[in-house]
């Protein structure tokens, strides 16, 4: 029918105007959601799969990794704080601090390091970048605080307290956590004028993935 393909052919401009090709997207998994879902996170999920699990809209998680770099490229880098608790989170979020120079918390978030003056470490961000509102709970609450705002990676299974701006996303997967950190760290360059608009990374999405084989295998080789 007419409507049909006005649609299909609606849909299929709108594929090429993200961020990465849909069938990157989509292989990468990171629209794959967990078979949870919050009511913050409904306007976020596109549909739920026959096995149960919940599936994140691509168009609508392209919109916010937009949002999200515009809002970030307005603060100056090294006050960026990005935390990574989880460990396939460590990685990206290396990567994306060495190219858009943000200050980089990997690992456990130790308490006060955001509020006590007496710790030699102490950080005074003016925006923090979490990976997962549930892992990086304690950078969270102490970015509450001091009253900056708390940018997040959220999941199906995610809810916004305390979360000024969420990019939904796949934030346990990766593969996942590594596109969406290259797309992020690449869209916040291009917001900042330091690569042109259609300019990309110098390295590909696979620098931004953790390597578990390779890990091990060096960490053996030093025992």
């Amino acid at each position: 029918m007419p409507e049909d393909k006005t649609k299909d052919e609606t849909d299929a401009v709108a594929a090429e105007a993200l961020l990465l090709p849909q069938d990157v997207l989509l292989s990468a998994g990171v629209h794959i959601g967990t078979k949870i879902k919050t009511r913050d996170m409904e306007p976020f999920i596109y549909k739920v799969r026959g096995d149960g699990l919940f599936v994140l809209d691509i168009k609508k998680i392209d919109e916010r990794i937009r949002i999200a770099a515009k809002f970030l490229s307005r603060f100056d880098p090294p006050k960026v704080a990005a935390t990574a608790v989880r460990l396939y989170a460590r990685e990206p979020v290396a990567k994306f601090c060495e190219y858009t120079k943000a200050t980089p918390i990997l690992g456990r978030f130790i308490p006060g390091l955001f509020l006590n003056p007496l710790y030699p470490g102490r950080i005074e961000p003016d925006v923090v970048l979490v990976s997962d509102p549930r892992a990086d709970a304690q950078a969270i609450r102490e970015a509450v605080k001091i009253g900056i705002p708390v940018v997040a990676l959220c999941s199906t299974d995610n809810d916004f307290t305390n979360i000024d701006l969420i990019i939904p996303t796949n934030n346990k997967g990766r593969r996942a956590l590594a596109v969406i950190y290259w797309l992020l760290a690449r869209q916040i360059l291009r917001e900042r004028g330091e690569i042109p608009p259609d300019g990309d990374l110098p390295v590909p999405i696979d620098e931004f993935e953790v390597k578990l084989v390779e890990k091990t295998q060096a960490q053996q080789e030093n025992i």
